[in-house]
């Protein structure tokens, strides 16, 4: 195996300590039959504010983080 030397797609910033990572995913989701399609509910509880809306304040729903590149 090769060593990891460079990183050519896209970083972005996850400013949070000790992330829970019954976040990264959150549990309501993971009862789907497929493996894919899973990126719309990444940190879902955190992108989204109460009312359903997408929360501005966090950084992965920053305009440069979304589109194809992104997760």
């Amino acid at each position: 195996m090769q060593p990891f030397r460079i990183h050519k797609g896209q970083v972005a910033p996850l400013d949070r300590a000790n992330v829970d990572t019954d976040q990264i995913i959150p549990k309501q989701f993971l009862k789907r039959i497929e493996r894919t399609g899973f990126g719309e509910f990444l940190f879902y509880d955190w992108r989204r504010g109460k009312n359903g809306s997408q929360d501005p304040s966090f950084s992965l729903n920053e305009a440069r983080y979304t589109g194809p590149a992104s997760l």
